[in-house]
């Protein structure tokens, strides 16, 4: 039950379920409201991110494709970087005119920021691994059980019953904001903030516990004498998003991200100054993608929910607003919504990708 990184839990659900997630008994959803969407750009390969310019055009990644991508109206979408040894691309940001993108591989630990400039040229920012190595942020935190009663055998296979924050680096959203990049980083567990080249940390994400009920210990092979005791999962935050000075930060549970233990995920906002945290919407089911309109509606991607949710500004409750495949990110920009769905298709051999960009007609 320990965090399995998204680059794994995700294929492995993918590929056990693509299609709709059935309705949770008890949920009443309102019918759709955004219309239907506009198709920039498909046949993708885990289009994981993306950033939208003023002018409309779309920057994004296929991140395991090691690819930057970027597609103008009414034109298809380009190449504008490619990994040369095919690490992952993605934590894609745009601000006048600058492309922010970080590279990770799981295998070496290596993990960059990235800048292409207007002169198209690609250049490193910061060595995100590296700090994480130094730093480790999250070593403050203790995940897992803690306190396991005498006697209480836990297997062996799930490693230590308890553990704190490893040293993990694994980039996967950022935000540019008056000369700094936020970069929320789903290995770390933390937002850090990089100016200038020098990387801090804005926050360390609490932990989220779960309390294990008698079906998920059978369903994990767990022992009778945990049932009742609350395991902490790491805290795996997917995007971070700014609105009135303040970061909204959507996390997923770093376990199962299907609803076997239940919807975990949730959508914080954090005081880039202090790191004060408030949760402000849970019963999220594997959010990866976050946008908030400048009157503070905000809109999530719900990956295996297979939907768009829209949480109206002063609300603290998730609503469909658009049934969607496979959904990763979302943005909003000039009154309209932006999205990527479709983004774990094409691992099965003999499976084209069908990732695909899409703009809603309007927001609602």
């Amino acid at each position: 039950m320990r965090r399995l990184a998204i680059t794994v839990t995700s294929l492995a659900l993918a590929a056990a379920s693509v299609a709709a997630t059935p309705a949770v008994a008890g949920e009443i959803a309102p019918p759709p409201t955004a219309g239907k969407p506009t198709v920039l750009a498909g046949g993708q390969f885990t289009p994981l991110s993306l950033a939208v310019t003023p002018s409309g055009g779309v920057w994004f990644s296929n991140n395991f494709a090691g690819q930057l991508m970027r597609s103008r109206p009414n034109k298809g979408p380009v190449v504008k970087y490619q990994h040369p040894r095919g690490d992952e691309v993605g934590a894609v940001s745009f601000k006048q005119g600058v492309v922010m993108f970080a590279t990770s591989n799981d295998r070496t630990g290596k993990a960059m920021l990235k800048k292409l400039g207007r002169s198209g040229r690609v250049s490193n920012v910061a060595n995100l691994s590296r700090y994480e190595k130094r730093q480790n942020p999250d070593q403050v935190n203790t995940y897992g059980i803690e306190n396991l009663p005498d006697g209480c055998q836990w297997p062996k296979r799930y490693g230590p019953p308890s553990y704190t924050g490893e040293v993990y680096a694994h980039p996967y959203a950022s935000l540019q904001s008056q000369g700094t990049t936020y970069v929320a980083d789903a290995g770390g567990n933390v937002i850090n903030a990089v100016r200038r080249g020098v990387i801090s940390t804005v926050a360390v994400l609490p932990p989220m516990p779960a309390t294990i009920t008698a079906e998920a210990a059978e369903a994990n092979g767990l022992p009778d004498c945990v049932v009742g005791l609350d395991y902490h999962f790491e805290p795996v935050p997917t995007d971070v998003e700014m609105h009135d000075g303040w970061l909204y930060v959507t996390t997923l549970p770093g376990g199962p991200e299907d609803p076997s233990l239940g919807r975990r995920g949730a959508i914080h906002r954090i005081n880039p100054r202090t790191g004060y945290l408030e949760t402000l919407v849970t019963d999220l089911l594997s959010p990866t993608g976050l946008a908030v309109a400048p009157n503070g509606d905000m809109y999530v991607a719900e990956l295996f929910r297979n939907r768009f949710s829209r949480v109206a500004a002063g609300e603290a409750v998730a609503r469909k607003w658009a049934p969607s495949m496979l959904p990763g990110d979302v943005e909003f920009r000039n009154g309209r919504v932006w999205g990527s769905r479709r983004v774990l298709t094409g691992f099965s051999p003999g499976e084209k990708p069908t990732g695909q960009i899409v703009r809603f007609p309007r927001a609602g």
